[in-house]
């Protein structure tokens, strides 16, 4: 079973990418993230004919994830459900057989101390009682998508330049070890030493040709697939080219 993450900065601006890369890499589950779309104007009919469904959680011009899969999901679910009144479409769950696929996007957090911060830090205590709530760590799990955070100083490629970033700032990496502390394995450092691969570089300052990448994108796996997990890495060729989001592609293989 292959999986991939990957945030699209725009299906719709991406959307002949999108399409060239399902057809060269035959993903079976994609969780895209950053759809910056609606339901309504989702392009279903454009995945379909490529051999995908979509389960989708949109917002106009901003955020939005969705789980493309060759069958349809048993079931899914969108968003927390804990109650908190929150507009932002950053988590969707879908269920397939026993194992159950989570596509998110964390936020930013636009600058340390700003309430967009605090948005930030309190999005992953919830996505911490969202798994606590719903799953087992025994059970097949996979948190896959942008969660804005590089854990350690190998997943940078500078990481004197990023330490007081909001994605690489000591309270963001104490954040999202919360959430894996539960109980999920970080798939690409089952594969890889580092430093890197990087997933996310900058539009700006030729942060790609510069080298100056972060590991913001994530396949987190429970140890009943992490233990099947047989192969993860990064699709750096699509930062390339015409047009490409600013983020690569995120990909496991997993044993079933």
């Amino acid at each position: 079973m292959l999986v991939a993450t990957w945030n699209v900065n725009s299906i719709r601006a991406r959307l002949e990418r999108v399409l060239a890369w399902l057809e060269k890499a035959a993903p079976d589950v994609v969780c895209l993230q950053e759809l910056k779309t609606t339901e309504a104007d989702f392009p279903y009919e454009a995945l379909e004919t490529a051999g995908y469904r979509a389960a989708v959680f949109g917002q106009k011009t901003y955020n939005g994830v969705a789980v493309l899969s060759r069958k349809a999901p048993d079931e899914v679910m969108l968003g927390f459900g804990d109650g908190v009144d929150d507009p932002q479409a950053r988590l969707i769950t879908a269920r397939f057989g026993a194992t159950h696929v989570l596509s998110a996007y964390a936020p930013n957090g636009k600058a340390v101390g700003s309430p967009q911060w605090a948005y930030k830090l309190e999005w992953f205590r919830r996505l911490r009682a969202f798994l606590e709530r719903h799953f087992s760590p025994d059970d097949a799990v996979l948190l896959c998508g942008d969660l804005n955070v590089a854990p350690e100083d190998r997943d940078v490629a500078f990481p004197d330049r990023w330490r007081d970033s909001v994605l690489f700032h000591p309270e963001a990496r104490r954040a999202l070890a919360e959430v894996t502390a539960w109980g999920l394995v970080d798939t690409i450092r089952l594969h890889h030493e580092g430093p890197g691969p990087f997933s996310w570089w900058d539009y700006r300052h030729l942060a790609f040709p510069r080298g100056n990448g972060l590991r913001i994108d994530h396949i987190l796996a429970t140890r009943p697939l992490a233990d099947r997990c047989a192969d993860a890495y990064v699709d750096r060729d699509e930062r390339k080219g015409r047009k490409p989001s600013d983020h690569a592609p995120v990909l496991a293989v997993f044993d079933v």
